[in-house]
């Protein structure tokens, strides 16, 4: 695991992949490397023409991968459902919840949660939720969620799930990346329960390059923090290939154990694949009960072949 790199992932002809917020970044690069060792790869954007503009990047950066566009808007429940009932395929060996947003001035997504629980989240528990027959009959299937080492910033409120008492950007992102790992910890258990041989895992990037870090000072208009923001990822950050490895190993190295929490080996920082710190409460049962079950009243979406 030390010097594992992308030369590693094993073969993925045959595999039919979907990759959350593929147009850039980490999941750009994961999208890219697994379509380099032959799966089927289903970019999942919210942006038709920057998702596009992948599609055609990527195309031209191997020509003849198996790539395609689904248009996926993590802040809008009714998109979600009409990309899971779009969904073209009979199996799904593999489900990147990669789409993210961090640090953002207050706001909601189109159902009305907070714009970072409800994109980091609720968007993805919904997702995954929609997919889950088409992943349980398939074997082999993994499930891989993108938190982030923030998470250890935060638990959940779980009487305040939205921030409406109190809305501290840095926290509500922690706290949204702490449900991430909820939700891998609680899938986990109720796939164990069901006797299900879907593998549910979380990793992240560490410090890696990418736009989800000056998206929140751009938005305001703040151009010397965003200034900044770009010196600390050219100065500090991985690039986002490096990034991504956590991710690729999660997702397809035999070896990945069920919650498990993959990050860069140097200090969660930078490096190759390793297993990560997380919080405690990021392990713990009651915890993710509630949160699951709040999920379920909030979005609509019940796992029903894995009640409890």
């Amino acid at each position: 695991m030390a010097d594992w790199n992308t030369s590693d992932i094993p073969d993925q002809r045959g595999r039919v992949v979907v990759v959350t917020g593929a147009n850039s970044g980490l999941g750009y690069v994961t999208a890219r490397e697994l379509a380099r060792k032959g799966a089927r790869v289903v970019l999942a954007c919210r942006s038709e023409a920057r998702g596009a503009e992948a599609g055609d990047r990527l195309a031209a950066e191997l020509p003849g991968a198996e790539v395609e566009l689904g248009r996926l808007d993590l802040g809008d429940l009714g998109s979600v459902r009409d990309f899971a009932a779009w969904f073209p395929y009979e199996r799904l060996d593999l489900l990147v919840n990669n789409a993210g947003v961090m640090a953002l001035p207050y706001g909601t997504t189109a159902d009305g949660f907070e714009t970072q629980f409800g994109v980091n989240h609720l968007g993805h528990f919904a997702l995954t939720g929609l997919l889950l027959p088409t992943l349980l009959g398939t074997p082999g299937a993994r499930v891989v969620t993108v938190s982030s080492g923030m998470h250890a910033l935060a638990n959940i409120d779980i009487h305040d799930l939205n921030g409406e008492r109190r809305y501290r950007r840095w926290i509500a992102y922690a706290r949204s990346k702490t449900a991430n790992l909820l939700f891998t910890h609680e899938l986990t258990r109720r796939l164990a329960a069901h006797g299900s041989e879907v593998l549910a895992a979380a990793a992240h990037p560490g410090y890696a390059a990418t736009n989800l870090q000056t998206a929140g000072v751009r938005m305001e208009g703040r151009r010397a923090a965003e200034r900044i923001v770009e010196l600390g990822n050219r100065v500090l950050a991985q690039p986002a290939e490096a990034g991504a490895l956590p991710v690729l190993y999660a997702a397809t190295a035999p070896e990945v154990r069920p919650d498990s929490f993959t990050g860069p080996s140097f200090a969660g920082w930078r490096g190759a694949p390793a297993p990560s710190w997380r919080a405690p409460w990021t392990l713990n049962d009651a915890m993710g009960e509630r949160l699951w079950s709040a999920s379920e009243q909030l979005t609509g979406v019940t796992y029903e072949a894995l009640k409890v």
